[in-house]
């Protein structure tokens, strides 16, 4: 059954969300592969693939990033159907295509959440008098054009349905705070580190020029015993242990998993060393035995996966290979 987070959003073990890209021409490139290789990542890393993309523009047809690289595109949805919506960047905050407050509100008006990137964001403040966030340097744009405008330095400012962000490598903070939110804090965790990303931003951080020292969860405790659980997938540490390295109590560790990330801590290192078996059931030729053990489960790995997931690791493989799985949106955007 359906639940909701904190946040309001739905979660589902089941549900696909859609994901529309809005992009003009010259686009940029970093933040097309922070939205579409962060939710890639995330349909790698869950048993049943939660998100379909669909990469739109305002005519439809091929469009080229600053670089040069083409990408195809349809043309903007007259009543879109998607959940969320980025709008990239194109370096040019004056970029007539970037002026898409009714585009916005035809997303909006039908429930979905719209995140506005950079140069998109920062044509967005302007055009509608208000304030939130986007790229410092857009910022210091405006204010020098406008005098008076103000933009938050945070990575990002919600605005009800529409948020506002500062792009570029943030972009891939608010995904992964888009993946926490719909799946769990051990799923966005686990893309997190295929993608080297060491920290996970929330949207109050401050942009790097301005000094900010982020931390994974923003508590220190919690911190360091996710670095334990990372470190130890294929044994892993009791929790008692755990506590005993971090000097605090195991109701203490089990208060911060439940305030920070609305989960238990055996809870989140399970899910975790589940999430690293996707990611080798899809990704190597080892056996299911063998995937079991690398993630820490010395017996009854297929019968826990089965009753969690409602199928077998070895079926699972079968059909993602084959791409029955797999949404089909997903299977052709950029690849």
């Amino acid at each position: 059954m359906a639940k909701e987070n904190a946040t309001g959003l739905e979660i589902s073990p089941t549900r696909v969300w859609t994901v529309d890209i809005l992009v003009a021409e010259g686009f940029v490139l970093t933040e097309m592969s922070a939205v579409a290789d962060t939710l890639r990542i995330a349909n790698r890393v869950q048993a049943q693939p939660p998100f379909r993309i669909c990469i739109r523009s305002a005519q439809g047809g091929q469009l080229s990033c600053r670089a040069g690289l083409l990408v195809n595109t349809k043309p903007y949805a007259d009543r879109p159907n998607a959940d969320f919506a980025f709008v990239l960047g194109n370096t040019d905050p004056d970029h007539p295509e970037l002026s898409l407050g009714r585009v916005t509100k035809s997303y909006t008006n039908r429930g979905a959440r719209v995140y506005l990137l950079a140069e998109a964001a920062a044509r967005y403040l302007k055009d509608q008098g208000t304030a939130g966030a986007t790229h410092w340097e857009n910022a210091a744009l405006l204010r020098e054009r406008l005098g008076l405008f103000e933009a938050s330095h945070a990575l990002a400012s919600e605005d009800g349905p529409v948020i506002t962000c500062a792009g570029m490598g943030a972009t891939t903070d608010i995904v992964l705070a888009l993946i926490g939110r719909l799946t769990s804090a051990a799923a966005q965790m686990s893309v997190a580190n295929i993608m080297l990303h060491e920290q996970v931003r929330d949207y109050s951080s401050l942009q790097p020029f301005s000094g900010a020292k982020p931390t994974i969860t923003g508590d220190r405790d919690l911190d360091h015993a996710i670095r334990l659980m990372q470190a130890n997938i294929e044994e892993p540490m009791p929790i008692g242990k755990i506590v005993a390295d971090l000097g605090i109590s195991t109701r203490s560790l089990e208060r911060k998993f439940k305030t920070f990330l609305a989960t238990t801590p055996n809870g989140f290192y399970r899910e975790m060393r589940l999430n690293k078996a996707n990611n080798l059931l899809l990704n190597t030729t080892m056996s299911v035995r063998e995937i079991g053990l690398a993630c820490g489960f010395q017996n009854g790995f297929s019968t826990l996966y089965k009753s969690i997931f409602g199928i077998t690791p070895f079926t699972l493989r079968k059909r993602r290979r084959l791409g029955e799985d797999m949404p089909t949106d997903f299977l052709k955007a950029g690849e």
